[in-house]
């Protein structure tokens, strides 16, 4: 049986998972961080699977570790975005081609919404990449009193 605390990391998979191949997919062309969301969701999508069957004990307590890791570089990501230091597909900043003239764009600032996903950093993406964070915590500490309990 898959134990709860699975069923939420998969969830939280799941949900963000998708969410960054959907973000990264409505981006206006694929830029550094569209392909990096792109990537990132397909694995996540996959551990998140991979939560739900026989094969999550191979992982063992690396599971949890992964989640963290997984958040922090979506966080990084959207930190990049946020500060104009990447990339984001919509036509403005740094890398795209437009030199130093890029403006703002019409997605560029603060903000975001599932209308400017891939467009400047999401706030929706923010959230989900904390709620993963804190599963990954979560997962981290269940797996550490399991362990402790086992006398290993």
């Amino acid at each position: 049986m898959v134990s709860n605390t699975r069923l939420y990391g998969a969830a939280i998979a799941f949900a963000s998972g998708l969410y960054s191949l959907w973000s990264a997919t409505t981006a206006s062309r694929m830029a550094a961080s569209g392909w990096l969301m792109s990537v990132l969701g397909v694995v996540v999508v996959a551990h998140g699977a991979v939560l739900l069957t026989g094969y999550a004990d191979r992982l063992g307590s690396a599971s949890g570790p992964l989640m963290v890791a997984y958040a922090a570089v979506m966080l990084l990501n959207q930190a990049l975005l946020g500060a104009g230091l990447l990339a984001d597909g919509s036509g403005s900043g740094m890398s795209d081609g437009s030199g130093m003239t890029g403006g703002m764009g019409s997605g560029g600032g603060m903000g975001g919404s599932t209308a400017t996903a891939g467009m400047g950093w999401d706030a929706g993406m923010v959230a989900l990449a904390a709620l993963m964070l804190v599963s990954g915590v979560v997962m981290t500490r269940s797996a550490g009193s399991r362990t402790s309990e086992s006398g290993m």
